[in-house]
This record gives C-alpha cells, structure tokens and sequence, in this order.
C-alpha cells in the first residue's frame, strides 16, 4: 500500500480535476443501476400486467414509488420507460465523455511532469552518476517506465473508482432486493478476491524483471546505433544481432509470463462469480415460483448480482496494471530520489572575474577503490599555458576535471583567486571555463545553434566571427544552407576537423578566462591538424590554459609541463629542462619519436 501511495502522488496536483472525474463516474454507475432496474416495471408491469412484488421491507419513499409504478396503467408505464431509455443514454454518454477525458487529461500531463522531474534530474546529477549507469537504461526509466505509470492514471485509476462504484451501487441493489439471499452470496466473494491478490504479487516481480529486460534493449539499441561504424567495421553485425534477439527474447518470455497471469485472472473470477449466480438462479427461482418474489425483481436481483462479475474481473485487472505501475514507480523513484555527489552550497557566491591564480591544494580523489590523485599540489597563474602529460590512466582528465566541478576532491581542496570552489555558484565557475574535448560533442541542430550553444543571446555576426577565429567560415560557406545547415547526429554530415572546428568556434563565441584542451587534435589527419591547431592558438592567446597531451610534440611551447604519473606529479618544468633531467618525460618523448 505504502508503494501505490507513492504513485498516487503524481496525480496530487491533479486532485480537484481526479475528484470531478469521480463525481462523473459516480453519475455514470448510477445510470447503469437505473438502467437494470427498468428490467422491473418492464417485465412486471409492461409484458405481464402483474404487480412488482419485493420480499423486503423497502425504505417508505421507495414503496410509495413502487406503489406508484403497480397503479401506472402499462401503456403509460410503456411510454415513461421509453423516454427515459433515451433521458437515459444522453446523460451517460455525456458523463462518460467527460470522465474519460478529464481521467486522459490527468494521465497525459501526469506523464508529462514525470518526464519533466526526471529530465530535469538528470541533469542537475553528477558526472560520476552517469559512468554507473548505462545510457539505454536511463531512456528506458523516461520511455517505458513512465508509460506503465501512465496506464495506472489513466485507466487504472478510472476502472479503479469506477468499477468500485459499480461494485457499490450493484451491491446495494442485492440487498435492498432480496437481504438474505444477497448475504447468502457475498460469502463467496473472498474466493474471487483471492486469485487476483496472489496473481497481483506474482505480477510485481515479473514486471519489474520485464522493465530491467527493456532497459537492456534500449542500452543494447541506443550502443549499436551509436557504434554502427565499428559494427561494421569489424563484421559484427551478425553478433550483435544474435546478442539484440536473445535480450528481446528474454523479455518476450517474461512479458507472455505477466500476460498468461493476467489472463488467467479474468475467468478465474467469471468462474467464481458464476457459481454464486447458479446458486442464486435456484434459490430465487423456487421464489418465483412459489409466487414470493415477481419475474421482474428477481431478474433485477440476478442481473444485479451478474452485474459485479464484469467490475470484478475488471478490478483484477487494475490491480496487474497497478502493479506493474508500482513496479516502474520504484524505478523511477530510484532516479528522482538520487543525490547529486556535487552540490552547490544554499550560501555559494558568484565567481569574480579571474584574476590571480588556480592552486590545487593536496588534492586526493579516487573512483571506488581505485585512488587516481595522490596528494597533488599545483599552482597555475593567470595567463600560463600549462600541459599535462603521463602514461595512460594517470588521472590527467580526471585532475583537469575538478576544475569545472565535474567531481570534488576526496581531500583537500582547488582554489580559485583564493576561494574554494565549492563555494562558488556552478553557474558562474562554469561560466568562466571553456573545455575543447578529444571526442567532439554536437548537438542535431544547426552549425549557427551549436556555436552558439551556451550562449543563446549571440548575435550572427558574433557568431561569425567566432567561425572565422577557428577557421570554420570558408567550409560553412560552402554548405547549401551555411550557418542554418543541420550537421546531424552528434555532427556526422561533417569531418573530424570541420567538427572540431565547430567546437573552437563554440569556445571562442563563450570567450571564457580558463580553458581546457583535452587532446583537442589526436584523431585529425596531418592537414586537418594544422588548420586546427592555428584555431587553437588563436583561441588559446590572452587565456588560462590547462593542455592534456599524449603528443608530446604539440606542447613543447607550453611554458610549463606537468608529468603524472600513478595519481602523483614526478616531474614538472618547460620541454627542455625536462629533456635535460633524463626522467620519465624524456623517455615518453624518446619513444614517440622512434614511433614517427
């Protein structure tokens, strides 16, 4: 119960529209027992011309009516029903609508709002939430999850208090008709109660092993797609095909699993509701017999009593969509209520304009137990080009990370023109950094939007200009559509330096005080180098550089080199002094140079 709460909590904003669907739906139950009970004067007083003859002691207002009807001569009482069969229709045909829409209405925007908080959850998370978790998975929490949780709004809840409501006015009906044999009957309902509890308990386990079985084939989808080039590259496509049918397979299993339950439910509970009809068809028709009880009041009874099967059997099937909603609500849930490993502090200032100098402060940082920094000290003064060089997975990134905040330091601390970091706005502290990374990252939009990305207000001849800096102008000139172009998918209408390009020009339009180059040319042939690495310098003069370099060659004029090696700074100094020490960074440099 306390999971279903939970869900029920979307629909919270949505209480004043939830409560007038109800009261719509209430309406329309009503309906559907005035339309049984017309069985009675038509049967009794209409086709046979008899009296209405109840065994109970009715309340005073209804026999008056009763009375009423048996006085009505069957010509009259034949013209009233008909009019009220059509008074009838309209009004539950308009309710009807009306509660379909405003439950469809509550289910589209509570959708909407759980796709809103995830998205926007997403995004206030860490960078380190994000290595744990597999892309595909994630889209699946905001795709699938979030459509189960719809059907439990929008039809669940619908069926939930509308056929409970039938249920009631039904239930009414029996007893107010004939109290003992409807008390006789309702002993049997546990046991149509009981296969669609169990069933339900069964059905949470499966669906949530179904939803993990889904994120598999998003995650599988979303690394193929973006792959395809490595896929066929090295003739994996049968492999990948093989590896696509089993997950889809395994969850076809589960999913026929959950449908066979389901399934079963419904004539389980027709079943058990039938066998209470049979033993109130006997009952009641030795009651007519005996001439206790008019044709037409025991049909309304039986037909009353036949009536809850269907909201029954429909309840069950609420109860698997909850269920599975329940289920998918946990998932979700578990996104919605993850902490961000960096926050910003409630009293975080705004970053002053940099002016003096970046000093990383006995900083220590580790993922897991994997410890990346050991203690490293550093000072980097306004204007320095500093370059960070070491074997493979010696923290490079991981130290020129801290800057922007995409991790906090274990221990110790980074300081900025004397302030801690972390009690800087991220706003303002990422405001001031521009990162040109190894592997582009753009946007399928237009060249226009994505240098202009972070930077919404730019101007076109801004824009421009950045353009031109990075050497960018002359190809988009070229393009049918020039700066309105679209580049496609993470930019795959364009080459590895026109891309790269458009990552400088997009760093240039921010024009930031500090900027990180993380092996900005590594993948460019020769004279795509060149022409990026003069947008570089460009974008470089006047700025705070930090420079992660596996070439050593394209660092030798950085006025400062600093060597990692296993999480700790061994050595530091220009090029030559390095060179001239005989330490690691020689021999790195000796070995590219033998490799040319």
């Amino acid at each position: 119960m306390r999971d279903y709460m939970r869900l029920l909590r979307f629909v919270r904003p949505y209480t004043g529209k939830f409560l007038l669907a109800s009261v719509f739906m209430g309406f329309s139950a009503i309906f559907d027992g005035v339309q049984l009970a017309m069985i009675v004067p038509l049967a009794d007083k209409v086709l046979t011309n008899k009296k209405i003859i109840i065994p109970t002691k009715l309340p005073a207002f209804l026999a008056d009516f009763i009375d009423k009807i048996n006085n009505t001569p069957a010509q009259d009482m034949l013209v009233y029903i008909a009019a009220g069969v059509l008074a009838l229709f309209l009004f539950k045909g308009l309710v009807g609508f009306f509660q379909s829409y405003l439950m469809s209405d509550i289910g589209q925007s509570v959708v909407k709002d759980i796709r809103d908080k995830l998205y926007t959850k997403l995004q206030s998370l860490s960078l380190d939430y994000f290595t744990h978790k597999r892309g595909g998975e994630l889209m699946s929490r905001i795709t699938n999850d979030v459509k189960l949780v719809e059907n439990a709004v929008s039809y669940g809840s619908t069926d939930l208090v509308y056929q409970t409501m039938q249920v009631v006015i039904f239930t009414l009906l029996t007893f107010l008709i004939y109290f003992k044999m409807a008390l006789i009957a309702f002993v049997l309902l546990p046991l149509i109660a009981f296969p669609i509890v169990m069933v339900g308990k069964v059905l949470r386990r499966l669906s949530k092993r179904g939803q993990e079985k889904m994120a598999d084939i998003n995650s599988l989808l979303y690394e193929t797609i973006i792959g395809t080039r490595i896929v066929k590259a090295f003739n994996m496509e049968g492999y990948e095909i093989e590896k696509f049918k089993k997950v889809n397979h395994d969850y076809y299993r589960l999913a026929m699993k959950s449908i066979k339950r389901m399934l079963l439910v419904g004539p389980s509970t027709e079943f058990l509701g039938c066998i209470a009809g049979v033993f109130v068809f006997f009952w009641g028709g030795r009651e007519v017999i005996a001439g206790t009880l008019s044709f037409g009041v025991f049909g309304l009874f039986l037909g009353s009593l036949l009536s809850l099967i269907r909201p029954f059997k429909k309840l069950s099937q609420v109860n698997a969509i909850n269920e599975q909603a329940v289920a998918a609500s946990e998932r979700i849930y578990e996104v919605l209520e993850t902490e961000p490993s960096v926050r910003e502090r409630e009293n975080a200032q705004e970053m002053r304009p940099f002016a003096g100098k970046i000093v990383f402060e006995d900083v220590w940082f580790n993922y897991g137990d994997n410890q990346v920094l050991k203690g490293v000290n550093l000072e980097v003064e306004k204007g320095q080009m500093v370059a960070v060089v070491g074997p493979s997975g010696t923290g490079k990134s991981t130290l020129l990370d801290l800057i922007p905040r995409f991790y906090d330091p274990k221990k110790g601390r980074l300081l900025i023109d004397g302030a801690d970091i972390r009690g800087l706005t991220l706003k303002s502290l990422r405001g001031a950094i521009g990162i040109v990374t190894q592997e582009t990252i753009l946007f399928n939009d237009t060249i226009k939007a994505n240098i202009a990305y972070g930077n919404l207000d730019a101007r076109t001849r801004d824009i421009e200009q950045a353009a031109q800096l990075a050497h960018a102008h002359e190809f988009i000139a070229h393009l049918p559509l020039g700066y309105n172009t679209v580049i496609g998918d993470r930019g795959m209408k364009l080459s590895g330096g026109e891309r790269q390009r458009i990552a400088i020009a997009r760093a240039l339009l921010k024009n930031p005080p500090i900027l990180i180059l993380d092996e900005a040319t590594s993948q460019l042939d020769t004279e795509a180098e060149r022409i990026v690495q003069e947008a570089l310098d460009r974008l470089m003069q006047g700025r705070t550089v930090f420079v992660i370099a596996h070439r050593l060659t394209t660092v030798r004029n950085a006025q400062r080199i600093i060597v990692l090696d296993k999480g700790v700074i061994v050595e530091q100094g220009t090029h030559n002094e390095l060179i001239s020490q005989g330490g690691l960074y020689r021999r790195l440099y000796s070995l590219q140079e033998l490799q040319k």
